[in-house]
């Protein structure tokens, strides 16, 4: 089973062999969960919304059609579990201690791939700042720069999560880069 493509192992799984949906598991496991975290920025949520995700995988298989890669649609899953915990978020007006920052220290995006340069602190410090500043984006923005700057899938991948042509997602990815360097800079962090 190790050669086979997702979409052949969500076929199996289908038929009712459960090492194919294990297989699947272990190789989404930490995407879905690194997707869901930057995109909610709370580790507790993240959890929950990831295992949510493979549940609903395992509890929907069968609403799969091959009519988009496997990765598309299981992104949309986590994606539209991600916005649901949002708005339930926001009605609640509850804040998670997770967005609180931690003292800020000087780093540089560079302008080539946008990579985190460290000067003088440590990771853990430098994705808080980053995550805080993602948390400021729109949705929209947000959940762009995500899929293609963290998950780094591609354009046209995108295009299929977000139902979007790519001239669009490639204009919001931009705008979203943009604005991200905007608010890192605010916060004192140079370009």
């Amino acid at each position: 089973m190790v050669n086979k493509t997702d979409e052949q192992l969500i076929k199996e799984f289908q038929d009712g062999n459960k090492v194919a949906y294990e297989i699947l598991y272990n190789k989404y496991k930490d995407r879905i969960y690194n997707f869901v975290y930057r995109y909610v920025n709370d580790v507790d949520a993240a959890q929950d919304i990831a295992h949510d995700t493979f549940l609903k995988l395992y509890t929907h298989k069968n609403t799969y059609r091959e009519i988009a890669k496997f990765s598309t649609w299981l992104y949309t899953i986590a994606l539209n579990i991600c916005r649901t915990e949002l708005r339930k978020k926001k009605r609640r007006k509850t804040y998670s201690t997770s967005e609180l920052s931690t003292e800020d220290r000087e780093f540089a995006i560079s302008s080539d791939n946008n990579v985190i340069q460290d000067k003088g602190s440590d990771s853990f410090e430098i994705n808080s700042v980053v995550n805080s500043c993602l948390m400021k984006l729109t949705e929209e923005f947000r959940t762009m720069i995500i899929f293609r700057d963290i998950q780094e899938l591609s354009y046209d991948v995108i295009s299929n999560i977000m139902e979007l042509p790519i001239g669009t997602v490639k204009s919001r990815i931009n705008r979203g880069r943009v604005k991200l360097n905007q608010y890192l800079r605010e916060k004192g962090y140079n370009k």
